[in-house]
C-alpha cells in the first residue's frame, strides 16, 4: 500500500475530522459542566442534560423529555412549572 495513494490520504483526512469533531463536543460538555457545578442538579436532571449535550434529534416535546427523565408526564409538567428558572443554564 503506498501512503500517497488518495485513497490512504482522504481515509485519513476523514478520520481526522470526525476526531476534530468528537473532540469539539467533549469539550463543550466539559465546558458547561464546568459553569453549571454551581448549581443544585438532581441526577435526573444530570441524565437529561447529559441526552441533551450529546444531541437529542427532531423536536423535544414534553413526551420525549419525559421518557429521557424516566418519568411520567404529568410529573414532568410540575417539574417544569416548579423549576423553569433552572432552564436558563441550557
Amino acid at each position: 500500500m503506498d501512503v500517497r495513494d488518495g485513497r490512504v490520504l482522504g481515509c485519513l483526512g476523514r478520520a481526522l475530522d470526525g476526531t476534530e469533531t468528537t473532540l469539539a463536543a467533549v469539550l463543550r460538555k466539559v465546558r458547561f459542566w464546568e459553569r453549571a457545578a454551581r448549581l443544585a442538579i438532581n441526577d435526573r436532571q444530570r441524565a437529561i442534560l447529559n441526552r441533551l449535550l450529546d444531541g437529542v434529534t427532531g423536536n423535544l416535546t414534553t413526551k420525549k423529555w419525559a421518557t429521557l427523565a424516566k418519568c411520567s408526564h404529568d410529573l414532568f409538567n410540575r417539574r417544569r412549572s416548579h423549576r423553569s428558572d433552572s432552564a436558563t443554564i441550557l
